[in-house]
């Protein structure tokens, strides 16, 4: 597989982004161009940035097995959220990065054709994505994701509240706002057939274990399926690398020999 960079600057979030996107090479395009291939978006976490995946992971060679095209955007530590300073990051994974990918590469937006997952801080921000727009995506995965803000009420003097208060805005105001996970797990709750395919995972070694298994029991009371991993592990790239395969495995098949 080809890895390409490209630095550009995005009109919504108003700086210069790279932009890591994993390619066939071009001797092994076959009868199938990029926009016959399925596309998964895949997001880093809070301290990483879009080369992250390809860096630590087996992506790059699962992506060749799989024949995929894999989008790594970078958010730094936006939570993918447009924030209060006008950098437009959702913004930019919504809307100006898909327009950006089919006018240059030609890649199949539909559907059946897009998938997406993250790790942490990315998983958030792909669960936002397809709560969000539900009919854009055929399948979605969190990985160790911060899938609730609960920490922040229940820990007023967490350090982090002054990074929230940066992203978010009034944190009086968060809970109930488009920013709150519950908020779409409620809206979401009124027709689950609508959603992607879901998956959620977490290792029970990491301090984000109990908001997950939480998330898990309010998607059962809710009537939201989702497909529910733990195991024993830490918040790491091994866990990840695993989980990531998990993923693509669930939802198209087998890992290819190639």
């Amino acid at each position: 597989m080809a890895l390409m960079r490209i630095d550009h600057v995005s009109e919504t979030v108003k700086v210069n982004l790279p932009l890591y996107i994993i390619l066939p090479e071009p001797g092994r395009m076959g009868d199938r161009p990029v926009s016959a291939r399925k596309v998964l978006y895949l997001l880093h976490g809070l301290s990483d940035d879009g080369s992250a995946w390809q860096r630590y992971t087996s992506i790059e060679s699962v992506a060749s097995a799989y024949e995929l095209v894999v989008v790594m955007p970078s958010a730094g530590r936006s939570f993918y959220t447009d924030l209060p300073n006008g950098q437009g990051y959702f913004s930019y994974l919504a809307h100006e990065l898909p327009q950006y990918l089919a006018d240059v590469f030609h890649l199949n937006p539909s559907r059946e054709n897009t998938l997406i997952a993250g790790n942490s801080m990315g998983a958030y921000g792909a669960y936002k994505m397809a709560f969000t727009y539900p009919e854009r995506f055929c399948a979605a995965a969190s990985f160790s994701g911060v899938l609730s803000l609960g920490f922040i009420r229940a820990f007023p003097n967490d350090p982090r509240r002054a990074e929230f208060a940066y992203l978010f805005g009034d944190l009086e105001k968060l809970f109930g706002s488009e920013h709150d996970p519950a908020v779409w797990y409620m809206r979401a709750s009124k027709d689950p057939t609508s959603l992607p395919r879901l998956f959620m995972s977490c290792g029970r070694q990491e301090d984000l274990y109990p908001l997950n298994q939480l998330t898990h029991v309010v998607f059962q009371q809710l009537g939201i399926p989702v497909e529910y991993h733990e195991e024993d592990a830490r918040h790491d790239w091994f866990f990840w690398d695993r989980e990531i395969r998990r993923f693509l495995e669930a939802v198209l098949g087998p890992l290819p020999e190639e």
